[in-house]
């Protein structure tokens, strides 16, 4: 099933410059951007996109790291792509993300892993709209 979903160049990605990496390998394993725009997220505007964890204890350190530098973003389709997303992306943690991996490879921490990425077709749907207006989104 041809699927969109959201994907994030973090700001680490953006300081390390590997923007055009990632999308590189996004693009050879078969998904087509359809939307992409850098942003510089205010605080409140990361606290509004992740209020799923506003309960977890690393909120506030990921919605300061989330808003502490420019972000690419970008839609994505292609068959599976929310599944297929994930699986370039590898595990949060990059010491357990399997090689060939976009964190194994890129991500220095789990907690600056480069790539976000929506983890299903409901957080895709809240996701995008989030970032994106459908004039904004081509294809």
């Amino acid at each position: 099933m041809v699927e969109r979903t959201l994907s994030i160049v973090k700001p680490d990605g953006v300081r390390k410059n590997v923007i055009g990496d990632v999308i590189g390998r996004f693009e050879k394993n078969g998904l087509k951007v359809l939307a992409l725009k850098m942003r510089h997220l205010s605080k409140k505007e990361a606290e509004g996109f992740y209020a799923v964890h506003r309960q977890r204890p690393f909120f506030a350190s990921l919605t300061e790291f989330m808003s502490g530098g420019p972000v690419v973003l970008m839609v994505l389709s292609g068959e599976d792509a929310i599944r297929k997303v994930r699986e370039l992306m590898g595990a949060t943690d990059p010491a357990k993300a399997a090689p060939g991996t976009i964190r194994k490879d890129l991500a220095g921490s789990i907690e600056e892993n480069i790539v976000h990425g929506s983890d299903g077709p409901d957080t895709a749907a809240f996701e995008i709209p989030y970032f994106f207006n459908t004039l904004e989104i081509h294809g």
